[in-house]
Order: C-alpha cells, then sequence, then structure tokens
C-alpha cells in the first residue's frame, strides 16, 4: 500500500474499522493505492468509505495492471453530496492495484479513507466439483439419490450433474484391497477396470475428469503410502518404470475410450513421499501405529526395497551422514515422481490431448515451513529430471489444517513463493450432519446444512481470491458417504436426499451484482429521504442499470437525534441497506478552489 502522505496510517484503510483511518498530513489531490497481490479478473465492486459524515468529498478511482498505467473507473470529481461514501460497480479485467485520489473536500471535512473494500466474484473458469470415487459402489448397489423431489431420485453421477457439478476426481488403487486385512476386494471397486466405467459416466454426463492415482493398493494418506503389493520387492531402477508402465498404460486407455482427464495426479497427499520402502522403517511393525495391524505393516516383503518416502526426521539435520540419507530419499522419490509424470506426458503427445499433471500434498499441520520445503524441493528436483507439473493441489481439512483463515495465509504464502504454478484445493468438507452436538473444530460453521454450505463457500472464496487467477478448483470430498451434503437420517433407502448443500453448486455463480450499501449523510430532525434506485451489474455483459428499491418504513423520530440510523431495503436481486448518518453539523457543500 502506497500514499502521497501519512504512509504510517495507511492500513487503517483496510482494517475493517470505519472508525479507523488513514487520514493524510496534507490537504487536497492525495491518494492511496492498494496492491492487490496479483491481478483479478472478476473485481465488480469497490466501495469507499471517508472519515467525516457531514463532509462532501469529490474523487477518483483508478485501476492498473501493473502500477504504472491508470484507468479511471469511477469519477466523482463533480460530487455534491456529503455522505461518508459510496459503493461502486466495476468492470476491468486484470486489476492488480487500485489508487482512490481525493481531488476535493468541503471546508473542515478530514482528508482521508476510512475503508477501502474491493470484491473478488467467482471466476467462470474455477472448477467446483468433488471426488465421488464412491460412485463405482454407490452405483453398482443401486443407490439412487434425489435433491427435492424422491421421484426424481436417480444414479449420483446423473444427480450431481442435474446439481451443475462441474467436475468428479476418480481415485484408482492398483490392485483393491482390504486396507487391515489385506482381502483382494471383489468387486474390485475402484481398479483401473472399474474406473474406465465410471469415467464413461462421469463423461456422459457432461463433468470434467480427474484421475487420482494413489499407487497402493488400499488408501494413501500422510500416514500411510504402501507400495502396490505385486511391486512390493521391486529394484529401484523397477519400481520406477513400472510406474511409468502402469500410468501410460491406464491414462491411455481412458484417453481411447473418449474419457481424456483433464488433470491426473500422481499419488495422493505426498506431504510424506509415497510408496515407502526399506529407507523408512516407522510406522512399519510399530503396534502403537494408525494402522499398525494393516497388511502392509506386517509383511516384510513391503519394506525389502528403497522406495519413494522422504525421511523428514533429517531435514535440517547437522549429521552428515543424516542429511545424504534426506537428499538422497529426495531423489528417488522425485525420480518415481518424474516417471509417472512422463508417462501422462507421452501420452498427450502421443493422442494430441492437454491433460494437466498435478502433485497433491498438505500443509502438514499447519507447518507452512514444512510445505514449502516439501516445494522446493520437489520442484528443483523434478525439473533437473526435466519434468514439471502443472497444479500444485492441497487438502483442507479444519480438523488437520487450522482455521480458514491460518489455511488461506498458508496458500498464499506457497503461491506466492512459486508464481509459475496454478492451486487447487484438492480435498475438503465440512460434516452437515451434528451428531454429537459440537463445532466442527478450526471453524465456525456449525454441523449442518446451512453450515456446511457456508463452510465451503468459504474455501471456494479462498481459491478465487488466489493472486493472478491462478486458483483452477475446489474438490469437496465424498459428499455422497460423510454427510457433507447427504441426509441419510431422513431418507428411505435406496434413494437418499442430497441437502441443500449441493445447490452451491450452481448458486455460487453470480449472475449480478448489487449496490447494497448506501450512505447517506443528513442533519438531525431533517427529513430523510432514501434514492428510489440503486445500481446492480450484469455479469453476463457487465452493463450497469437500476433497480427500484422499496425501503422500510422509518418514523420521523428517527432523525431527532444525532448518530447512527440503518435502514433495510429490498429489491429483486436482494437486500439493501442503508447506513444513515444523522449529524449535528451543517451538511457543507465543496467551495470550488
Amino acid at each position: 500500500m502506497t500514499t502521497t502522505s501519512a504512509a504510517e496510517t495507511a492500513e487503517l484503510a483496510v482494517d475493517d474499522d470505519p472508525d479507523t483511518a488513514w487520514l493524510s498530513s496534507r490537504k487536497l489531490k492525495q491518494s492511496l493505492a492498494l496492491d492487490l497481490g496479483g491481478a483479478y479478473d472478476n473485481i465488480r465492486k469497490v466501495e469507499v468509505v471517508f472519515p467525516d459524515a457531514h463532509g462532501t468529498y469529490q474523487y477518483l478511482v483508478e485501476v492498473s495492471s501493473d502500477g504504472d498505467t491508470w484507468n479511471t473507473v469511477v469519477d466523482r470529481s463533480d460530487a455534491d453530496r456529503p455522505g461518508r461514501g459510496e459503493e461502486h460497480l466495476v468492470t476491468a479485467p486484470g486489476i492488480a492495484y487500485l489508487r482512490v485520489t481525493i481531488t476535493d473536500a468541503s471546508p473542515g471535512a478530514a482528508i482521508g479513507i476510512s475503508e477501502l473494500s474491493v470484491w473478488n466474484y467467482l471466476r467462470d473458469d474455477l472448477v467446483l466439483g468433488a471426488d465421488i470415487s464412491y460412485a463405482d459402489q454407490n452405483t453398482a448397489q443401486g443407490l439412487t439419490y434425489f435433491v427435492d423431489d424422491p421421484t426424481d431420485a436417480a444414479d449420483i453421477l446423473e444427480t450431481v450433474s442435474d446439481a451443475r457439478m462441474e467436475y468428479v476426481r476418480l481415485r484408482v488403487f492398483n490392485d483393491p484391497r482390504d486396507e487391515r486385512t489385506g482381502a483382494y476386494l471383489d468387486p474390485d471397486y475402484q481398479s483401473p477396470e472399474r474406473t474406465l466405467a465410471v469415467a464413461d459416466r462421469v463423461v456422459r454426463n457432461g463433468m470434467g475428469l480427474g484421475i487420482d492415482f494413489h499407487f497402493a493398493d488400499s488408501w494413501a494418506d500422510p500416514s500411510k503410502q504402501a507400495k502396490p503389493t505385486a511391486w512390493r520387492e521391486l529394484p529401484f531402477d523397477k519400481l520406477t518404470r513400472a510406474v511409468y508402465d502402469y500410468t501410460y498404460e491406464n491414462v491411455e486407455n481412458l484417453v481411447e475410450q473418449g474419457t481424456t482427464p483433464d488433470k491426473v495426479a500422481i499419488g495422493n497427499e505426498l506431504i510424506n513421499g509415497f510408496m515407502w520402502g526399506g529407507e523408512r522403517t516407522q510406522p512399519w511393525f510399530d503396534a502403537s501405529a494408525w494402522c499398525g495391524s494393516c497388511y502392509f505393516n506386517t509383511d516384510p516383503s513391503f519394506v525389502s526395497q528403497p522406495g519413494g518416502g522422504i525421511l523428514w526426521d533429517y531435514w535440517r539435520s547437522d549429521d552428515a551422514a543424516e542429511q545424504a540419507a534426506y537428499d538422497a530419499a529426495w531423489d528417488r522419490f522425485t525420480t518415481l515422481q518424474a516417471a509417472g509424470i512422463a508417462a501422462v506426458r507421452d501420452v498427450s503427445a502421443a493422442y494430441g490431448a492437454d491433460i494437466a499433471v498435478e502433485t497433491h500434498v498438505i500443509i502438514d499441520n499447519g507447518r507452512v515451513d514444512k510445505t514449502l520445503e516439501f516445494w522446493d524441493q520437489y520442484l528443483t528436483r523434478l525439473n533437473a529430471k526435466g519434468q514439471d507439473i502443472d497444479v500444485m493441489a492441497h487438502s483442507y481439512y479444519p480438523e488437520w489444517h487450522g482455521t480458514a483463515d491460518h489455511f488461506e495465509a498458508n496458500l498464499q504464502a506457497v503461491a506466492a513463493a512459486h508464481p509459475g504454478y496454478a492451486l487447487e484445493i484438492a480435498e475438503t468438507s465440512h460434516p452437515a450432519n451434528d451428531y454429537d452436538g459440537r463445532p466442527v473444530p478450526n471453524s465456525p460453521y456449525p454441523k449442518s446444512p446451512v453450515g456446511a454450505a457456508e463452510a465451503i463457500q468459504r474455501v471456494v472464496q479462498i481459491a478465487n481470491d488466489l493472486p493472478d487467477n491462478r486458483g483452477v478448483g475446489v474438490l469437496v470430498w465424498e459428499p455422497a458417504n460423510y454427510q457433507e451434503m447427504i441426509d441419510w437420517d431422513d431418507s428411505a433407502w435406496p434413494a437418499v436426499k442430497f441437502h441443500d448443500t449441493i445447490k452451491i453448486y450452481g448458486d455460487s455463480d453470480a449472475t449480478h451484482v448489487l449496490e447494497d450499501t448506501v450512505h447517506r449523510s443528513i442533519r438531525f430532525k431533517d427529513p430523510l429521504r432514501l434514492p428510489d434506485t440503486v445500481e446492480v451489474l450484469s455479469m453476463a455483459d457487465g452493463s450497469v442499470a437500476p433497480v427500484p428499491v422499496a425501503w422500510e418504513d422509518v418514523p420521523s423520530s428517527a432523525t431527532s437525534t444525532p448518530g447512527q440510523l440503518v435502514v433495510n431495503g429490498t429489491t429483486t436481486y436482494g437486500p439493501v441497506t442503508a447506513v444513515v448518518d444523522v449529524v449535528r453539523r451543517p451538511l457543507v457543500p465543496v467551495v470550488g478552489r
């Protein structure tokens, strides 16, 4: 943020407190410029609030993509109405900087800005979807879903498509096994072969397709990353080749059946690496470990050969041998990753396809330093091996990864450290059924359909507000099996009702932006006059038009005492609020200079 004077108080203009202000030490022609940290294409509303309710302010609002060339989007250089400010509807792509210049003000009015607010609306190219890998089981078991009318119950993929979901991710296990017993699954849900059939249904329902290869026979996440059983004793060079061949074959099969994936992830939540081998002896054979009884923790063959585990215990070690082991582990991990990425690139080249590659991690227990180390090591080593990715993906679960504000700050730090990459929130959820009566940890939103919708929309906002429009998507994790969007209690088998939460997919796209706050100043005991119309902007074409407002009745006595009065109004596009300052001092117009 830069100012023409009094830079030490500039932050007071963006502190969400209208009672504090940046106050210029000089008089007129004073400016405050806001650096948004990147360019944004969907900024549609700007509000400026000034320090003095009795004053009249004349000003310009300008925008810039580079901080050097400025374009005027609001010209109030001839304003003659007293008041603390105004909301302005704007259209300009690539806004990276915003500047307000006070060109004149009435005598006695403080020169400054109390609040400068900017609204960034959801972009059309931010993809909202979900991981619905359980669609395999759900359809096979005859389970159907509906949103409002049970007579409309249908297959889950058809139902979510009708609710305007845009994208579905499918996880793939090499040879699916029960995680604890090790028994091979029959049917082998989420195997490569069954994934082909589900992918076909995703595409036929008009949604984008993501593929998440786990490179395991059961769940792979930060706490466990077992090798596929068939590969457990492969020497490292043959393991590397197996990754390439497996990835190439399965991506090629998807392309050949007409279901080219939009994105492919080489592994799942890789903060600790994947396909752990002999380099990582813990939590193997540790009975106290979370999955101490899992089949891969009781079979020594899974650690007979090196794999792709990251040795975080040796990070920042002063011991040369430990540091060497840390570096060697990183080299093995990125060698395996490069093999999978190369396979996706080679299929793309062979078939003229455009398949993005993403790498999916977590911000480990809120430790952004560990995540930044991951990305620094990973991208540097991957690039040295001649490979790269397109999308940096992260999971966000409040109970594991902190408050939404904390996660947003960490994700912004990742974005700033690696500006050349798109970012996705590949998994998020917020339970919608209140089984225990307690709030979700690190979240202000209740376990209810409304709470879940608000929580997910907050995550969408985080992705949408990443700099330079780099947020590419938000995926809810398994909405049909973990109650984020499903109401089991009030539904009869086999039809299961989606909560109203599912409607976020259709409701998140704004069609119009309303001037929903009006500022007015009157002298006490004067009659209150509010505008008959406010402005509304069409997102389709950027046009701005007036829309009538119906204000609630306000008793005449409401203006008999100085203070602030809030009046509610309604329009066909939503509610409007008038913030009325009732002042003692005369309302003075600008005296021309």
